[in-house]
């Protein structure tokens, strides 16, 4: 699951040591990982254990059955005894475990991705429902450090960025187009591109301008900081084919036929988190535009999370 370094102008956790906070939370998640799944054996073997007892009690049962009940036989006390005691808490298959477990950390992430020990920001609910968020934290590996539409502080102004992935080998800037799946988009070089479908056509601002305005800020602050970064651009669609004539210059645009293959080349990176990515992202995070308050006096918060707060049972 990738991590959620910065989501529009909300303080976020690696803000205050980017170095430190990236390392702690592939920990956590490997920790919660291992404990959640021996509970998961656990209550499997445990199922399967009550499994077989009722097999053998039914096979007893099947013995005695003409001889004294012709209708039904009751189950005997030990018997209910078991099935009241016993109630699954964990999905039974491991895809779904997996599942159950990406759903009970996207709330943790969004957390660290808002507020540090001392500080918070009034946040929008709705981020907790944005599908193509939720989409990209769950499918990316923890390698991949993710900022969502952050506000940079360039000159004293704050200018909205397009969504960034800084992975250990380069930094993407993405684009996703929105459209509805009877739709198909065309990538005109003019200014707005074409989305037509059966009933109507319209038209959007061409993505790559904000690509290249965004792109154009990371390569000023990472000059500053005398970082080098291989930079990519990318349009993506995942409902609708984009059609073009001509490439845009330097810009990848991937649309529903080819999303999967961008989507699975990202999960088949295998690499450590380096040191000039966690580098690039301190550079990058000490650009950005951050509004928050105070905590309350009667909230806290352990920046040092355990295993059990990091499931949520807090």
């Amino acid at each position: 699951m990738a991590q959620l370094i910065k989501l529009l102008d909300y303080i976020s956790r690696y803000e205050s040591n980017p170095f430190h906070y990236p390392t702690q939370y592939i920990r956590l998640k490997q920790e919660n990982w291992q404990r959640l799944t021996e509970l998961w054996e656990t209550e499997n073997e445990r199922e399967n254990f009550l499994f077989e007892v009722e097999q053998v009690h039914d096979v007893k049962n099947e013995k005695r059955f003409f001889k004294w009940n012709p209708f039904h036989r009751r189950k005997e006390p030990h018997e209910k005894e078991n099935e009241k005691e016993f109630e699954r808490s964990l999905p039974r298959s491991k895809e779904q475990l997996t599942r159950y477990f990406l759903n009970e950390l996207y709330p943790f992430q969004l957390k660290w991705a808002t507020s540090t020990v001392s500080r918070v920001s009034f946040t929008d609910r709705n981020h907790s429902a944005d599908p193509i968020l939720k989409h990209l934290l769950q499918r990316l590996p923890d390698i991949y450090l993710l900022m969502y539409f952050p506000i940079f502080n360039i000159k004293k102004a704050p200018i909205e960025g397009e969504i960034i992935l800084v992975s250990p080998i380069d930094l993407e800037i993405i684009s996703f187009i929105k459209a509805s799946p009877d739709a198909t988009v065309f990538a005109d070089p003019e200014r707005t591109w074409t989305v037509e479908t059966e009933s109507e056509t319209s038209k959007i601002i061409s993505p790559t301008i904000a690509l290249k305005r965004t792109e154009q800020i990371i390569k000023s602050i990472l000059n500053k900081s005398e970082l080098e970064v291989p930079i990519k651009k990318t349009v993506l669609s995942q409902t609708s084919p984009i059609l073009f004539t001509n490439e845009p210059y330097n810009t990848a645009v991937i649309g529903k036929e080819k999303y999967d293959e961008w989507l699975e080349e990202k999960r088949s990176l295998t690499s450590p988190l380096k040191s000039v990515q966690l580098k690039t992202i301190k550079a990058l995070l000490n650009h950005c535009q951050t509004i928050s308050v105070r905590r309350p006096e009667w909230e806290s918060d352990d920046d040092y999370l355990t295993p059990a707060t990091f499931m949520g049972a807090e």
